[in-house]
């Protein structure tokens, strides 16, 4: 709901607290224990976006958000809350939604290439260390030095194998290029097929202005990314995600400060994005986080602790929900510790003690004013969706999916010709030149045999011919025919030898 000044209401404790639109794309951070209502203040938000015309992305990592296409029914929870709040305003309805999967099941098939993922979030996705990344930075290079595509994995693996069979023609130039890590890469190809990855490689390529758009009421379009499936596999969710942001960031134009955001990226789960991370990787999600902003694009981490984001990307997040946290631990007690540090205090309570207290549905909000200084922490209840909660029927979805204007646009897979077919022609030449070359050789070795077998026959036949006009010439050494067919027909094969004889007898 939105008040006289454009502001969206979020929450209410003894006041309103609104979300200033000018501020949102200042990010934000959901965090809470499971089943504390983080996924309800997910939904929340995103509808009072669409409201305003701000398109929204998010990942469906429990398979509920589907609800939002929905007008909220009868729900006992919702009904005492809104009584609780005493909403004035407050009606059912669903929002424009388009449905993504990249294994195009419970969505429009969602891809791009080898090439534009690059090295780096590769790397990452196949767990490659230091040694590792560098060779495939270098297959890279390679590439695009010949002018090969590097669209799906079939191309990957196609110049792998050239680079590693051709490896020593590329030292010199390129540098050293290991055969063992040549193979670790493969193998972790092999592992992201298992996964389902080479679902995700290939044409059409989503094109990211696809994500911005708005119905014909104005409502900004909410692009949910199925994502129970592509849990399954943290590296790819994660490396997917990040990805995403990155195009947005690499994409989209400088347009400094707007009246409210132009896209909106929740990043749920958000600590696998950070778990395990190389240094290069953090310093480069940091620097996007950092300067998305100016391409008007607003992210919003959802997470469990505060304290799985670094610190580095944590003070960027001016717009907080802080749901309940546990303290079972020493770990979460830190955590606890952490949270409350964070906010802007209020003498009304100490945020340490309540934060552990809190109900579901209800949190610690702090929010950026008109002027960017963060609120006062206050402890409210979150305002329930318009939308339903809850996951719509299959047949509802399929029925949303084919009505979307950009149905049929990527259903159907594109294969031109890239990396795979043009060093498939090259093995093919490389091949047949071989076998002709073998061919050759193996002519010549029996031609060698066939012309060394005669001249072991011939030798015998000589050998004998060469007594017998040896005995003829000592008879008849005077003869002119003699010495006519000395020279004629053994030429230097005997002359050598009889010479000397025949000068004697002279």
């Amino acid at each position: 709901m939105i008040d006289s000044n454009g502001n969206l209401l979020i929450a209410k404790s003894d006041k309103d607290l609104f979300l200033v639109p000018k501020m949102s794309n200042r990010h934000g951070l959901v965090a809470g224990a499971t089943g504390t209502g983080k996924t309800v203040t997910l939904q929340t938000l995103a509808e009072t976006f669409s409201s305003i015309g701000v398109p929204v992305i998010m990942a469906d990592v429990k398979g509920d958000l589907s609800g939002i296409a929905k007008p909220a029914g009868e729900n006992p929870k919702v009904a005492a809350r809104l009584q609780e709040l005493n909403l004035q305003g407050y009606s059912p309805q669903g929002f424009p939604v388009c449905f993504w999967d990249i294994y195009g099941e419970q969505g429009h098939p969602l891809r791009t290439t080898i090439s534009e993922m690059g090295p780096l979030l590769l790397s990452r996705l196949l767990n490659l260390n230091e040694v590792q990344a560098g060779v495939l930075t270098l297959v890279f290079k390679i590439a695009d030095d010949s002018d090969l595509l590097l669209l799906d994995l079939k191309d990957l693996r196609k110049i792998l194998e050239f680079v590693g069979e051709h490896r020593d023609e590329y030292t010199n130039e390129y540098g050293n290029i290991s055969s063992a890590s040549i193979g670790t890469i493969q193998r972790g190809l092999l592992t992201l097929e298992e996964q389902g990855a080479d679902n995700f490689f290939g044409e059409p390529a989503l094109d990211i202005m696809d994500f911005i758009q708005t119905d014909a009421k104005g409502k900004g379009v909410m692009n949910i990314l199925a994502a129970d499936k592509l849990m399954l596999s943290p590296g790819l969710y994660s490396t997917f995600l990040l990805w995403l942001l990155s195009e947005l960031f690499e994409q989209l134009p400088e347009v400094g400060d707007l009246d409210k955001p132009k896209l909106v990226f929740f990043f749920d789960e958000a600590h696998l994005l950070f778990t395990e991370a190389p240094k290069v990787l953090l310093e480069k999600i940091e620097q996007v986080v950092r300067l998305v902003r100016s391409k008007g694009v607003g992210v919003y981490f959802v997470t469990q602790n505060p304290i799985d984001i670094p610190d580095t990307v944590l003070g960027q997040l001016g717009n907080r929900v802080q749901h309940a946290l546990r303290a079972f631990t020493p770990r979460d007690q830190k955590a606890v510790r952490s949270a409350a540090e964070t906010f802007r205090p209020n003498p009304k309570f100490k945020v340490e003690e309540v934060i552990t207290e809190l109900g579901v549905g209800i949190a610690l909000v702090s929010l950026l004013d008109e002027k960017g200084i963060p609120g006062m922490v206050e402890m409210a209840r979150i305002v329930p969706p318009q939308s339903q909660i809850g996951p719509i029927s299959p047949d509802e979805r399929s029925r949303i999916i084919r009505s979307s204007v950009i149905h049929g646009v990527y259903e159907k897979l594109i294969d031109r010709e890239s990396a795979y077919e043009i060093l498939e022609k090259r093995f093919a030449k490389e091949d047949a030149e071989k076998k002709e070359q073998e061919e050759l050789l193996k002519k010549a070795r029996e031609e060698k045999l066939k012309r060394t077998a005669q001249g072991t026959s011939g030798g015998g036949m000589m050998g004998d011919l060469a007594k017998t006009m040896g005995r003829t010439i000592t008879r008849q050494v005077g003869n002119e025919l003699g010495r006519t067919l000395v020279r004629g027909v053994l030429g230097s094969l005997i002359a050598g030898a009889l010479g000397g004889a025949l000068r004697k007898r002279r």
